[in-house]
């Protein structure tokens, strides 16, 4: 019975008659069982001693329970489970050894059992307490044992034979295998099945080095790679996979196997020779490679080892189910993000791509998608200059998640705008589009459309908001307080009917001063269930007077998160400042090549150098646009464009990326970050950040708060 596990002592000096050398066999014969039941070794009885040959030449963990006592002969196998125990436990009664457990179920009684009555016993898992090492610290290990009750020459029952294996690995392995499914079945995209199955192979099978690859869908492959030791934190475990593009005859093992729907196992040579990218590769030499066996995404499962490694059935076994789990994941998450770029796609080419760039009046957007982000929807914000030189701006929501939903927000969007141009008071505006719903509905012959809107006209010399709604949420606008301070107003709006009910939407005129911030948003900001209207409006008025800037695309970030709880629904935002002095822009393209971040860093310090920003911010800002520089370029892999912007409060920089590998991500501040550095770096010397979606991609931005001294 196994007891305790640790390293086998080997005694210094063999005892009499032993046999010359060394290690635990040795010390087996060598121990003094004349005193014990066993008698002297020259006096066993001959199928006894064939016995104990046995025993000592296993390599499998064996012992005998000798006599009525059950006494312990055992080899270097056995001697390795009982660990402290050994070498004392030889020629010691079984019951004595092994106390703390003789009694439970399946342990003493079967073997007893086995001596008595010949019976020979199989279980092939059961879950015992072990003490491991010299720390005396007790584990539930879980075993395979085997008895066979042991005969003498003449045909008596002399004691019983034990096979004893630790499958403890083994089972936990397999449950494992059963928790990465459950983790895969969260999956969404190939960077979150990438991130779920090298954290899984890394800590099931111990590789030096995991890889994951799939095919591009155009003939080339990416990879994603893990090494043993690479230091992760908890945001580097967010942070989309830095994937690797290979050509379609790239001969990497996982792509081999991906490509021939053939695994591979490779015991000991040089299996990357020929697609080694640094010392990590050309350092393994035993790898498993297995297809994923999907018709939908061809791809690959890779471990490595730099010591030769020999698969055994179960551990090929195992890694067969574990790369038949991965690609019934990848195949989803390749449907999934299909559907999603599509439906994103159309949504964000229905909203405008650019927002207007004035000097007293600073712009910012954000749009989620509700939902799964799998479907478009009718949410929908624009800004755009009128003739009379002042500033439009809008937004409103088609009730819907459907391509004809969107399709009647771009219809709605485009109407707005003409009618704007035309004669931009709001509720003239608001009024044409009230016809055009009703139109559209009976086109449709359904009087079910259900559209609420938002206009308004900002006169910056006038510092007045003109402002009509249709059924919208009335907008909220961040003023200063003489002590310094901000509160922040909702503004009292006639609420007016949804459009295409024939409602004449009512208007106002309130002030919006310099230092004033404009906040539209779509009821999925603050709806919630379970929590009135309400409460989700006195939360956001709250959340943007406590913001620390009137930056409108801080504010809008500020927004989308001020409700806690998740919502179906769409949300925007469209955020408008009333700036205290003109701010400062400059900008700069970014080329997909390694030196583009050093680049950034070295324009980024001298443009700051010369607007006289403090040299604290200047630190912090390069060492923060460094490292977003380097996540667009790596993720995204195309060319950048960096932005700055100084205000009469904070410095504004932010980072676009062009492309997303050919599909939309998602629009979450907790999936974009610098590598290597997490979102640690970025949340520790910024005062607000965030991530917005854009058309063609996604922007990266921060804001650092600047004293008196540094405004321009």
């Amino acid at each position: 019975m196994p007891g305790t596990v640790g390293r086998v002592p080997t005694p210094a000096t063999p005892g009499p008659g032993a046999p010359t050398g060394s290690g635990p066999t040795v010390g087996v014969l060598a121990h003094d069982w004349a005193n014990t039941p066993l008698g002297p070794a020259d006096d066993w009885d001959v199928a006894l001693q064939a016995v104990v040959e046995l025993v000592l030449a296993s390599p499998m963990p064996m012992a005998l329970a000798y006599g009525d006592d059950l006494v312990l002969l055992y080899n270097a196998g056995y001697a390795e489970l009982l660990g402290t125990k050994h070498p004392s436990a030889l020629g010691r009664p079984a019951s004595e050894v092994f106390a703390e457990i003789w009694a439970l179920p399946g342990v003493g009684a079967v073997i007893e059992r086995c001596y008595r009555q010949g019976e020979a016993f199989l279980e092939k898992e059961s879950t015992l307490p072990l003490v491991r090492g010299h720390s005396a610290t007790v584990e539930q290990a879980v075993f395979t044992r085997g008895y066979s009750p042991v005969r003498d020459s003449a045909g008596q029952i002399v004691g019983v034979l034990t096979v004893a294996a630790e499958t403890t690995h083994v089972t936990e392995q397999l449950q494992s295998l059963s928790e990465v499914a459950a983790a895969l079945a969260g999956t969404l995209t190939l960077d979150d099945v990438a991130r779920v199955a090298l954290r899984y192979a890394i800590t099931t099978f111990d590789p030096d080095q995991a890889s994951f690859a799939v095919d591009e869908g155009g003939g080339g492959w990416r990879m994603v790679r893990r090494v043993r030791g690479e230091l992760l934190d908890e945001a580097d475990e967010r942070l989309p996979p830095l994937w690797r593009r290979a050509p379609a005859d790239w001969s990497a093992p996982a792509v081999q196997a991906a490509r021939s729907g053939a695994p591979s196992f490779t015991r000991d040579g040089q299996p990357l020779r020929d697609t080694a990218v640094d010392r990590h590769d050309q350092k393994i030499r035993a790898m498993a490679a297995l297809p994923l066996g999907t018709s939908v995404v061809r791809g690959g499962l890779a471990v490595g080892y730099q010591v030769p490694h020999t698969w055994s059935p179960a551990e090929r076994a195992l890694l067969a189910a574990s790369a038949e789990l991965i690609g019934q994941a990848a195949e989803r998450a390749r449907r999934f993000e299909t559907q999603h770029g599509t439906a994103q796609l159309l949504q964000r080419s229905m909203l405008p791509e650019h927002l207007p760039d004035l000097p007293r009046l600073r712009i910012a957007a954000r749009y989620d998608p509700g939902v799964d982000g799998n479907a478009a929807g009718g949410d929908f914000y624009d800004a755009f200059l009128l003739p009379n030189g002042s500033l439009g701006v809008v937004l409103g929501d088609v009730a819907g998640h459907d391509v004809q939903a969107a399709a009647r927000m771009g219809q709605v969007r485009a109407a707005l705008r003409a009618l704007a141009l035309a004669d931009p008071t709001p509720a003239a505006v608001l009024g044409g589009l009230d016809r055009l719903v009703t139109s559209l509905g009976a086109e449709a012959g359904t009087h079910e459309l259900f559209v609420t809107v938002a206009f308004g006209v900002i006169d910056a010399e006038r510092r007045e908001l003109t402002l009509s709604s249709a059924g919208h949420p009335a907008p909220l606008i961040r003023r200063g307080d003489p002590d310094g301070r901000f509160h922040a107003e909702y503004v009292d709006v006639p609420p007016g009917p949804p459009l295409g009910l024939g409602g004449r939407p009512g208007t106002t005129t309130v002030p919006f001063r310099p230092g004033d911030t404009l906040l539209l948003f779509s009821d999925g900001v603050v709806e919630r269930r379970r929590q009135s209207l309400s409460a989700g409006l006195a939360t956001l008025s709250d959340a943007i007077a406590k913001a620390g800037s009137g930056d409108p695309r801080a504010l809008c970030a500020v927004a989308t998160a001020a409700v806690p709880g998740g919502t179906e629904d769409d949300v925007a935002v469209l955020a408008v400042e009333h700036a205290l002095k003109p701010s400062r822009s400059a900008s700069m393209e970014v080329p997909a090549e390694p030196t583009a971040p050093s680049r950034v860093r070295h324009w980024l310090t001298g443009q700051l150098t010369e607007w006289q920003v403090p040299e604290s911010v200047i630190g912090a800002a390069v060492l923060c646009t460094s490292e977003l520089t380097t996540n667009a370029l790596l993720h995204a892999g195309t060319a950048a464009r960096v932005e700055i912007d100084l205000s009469a409060e904070r410095l504004l920089v932010s980072v676009a990326d062009s492309g997303t590998r050919g599909t939309v991500t998602r629009a979450r501040t907790d999936t974009l970050s610098s590598r290597g550095r997490g979102l640690g770096l970025i949340e520790e010397l910024s005062d607000a950040w965030g991530t917005d979606p854009s058309v063609r991609g996604s922007t990266v931005w921060f804001e650092i708060l600047t004293p008196p001294a540094a405004h321009p």
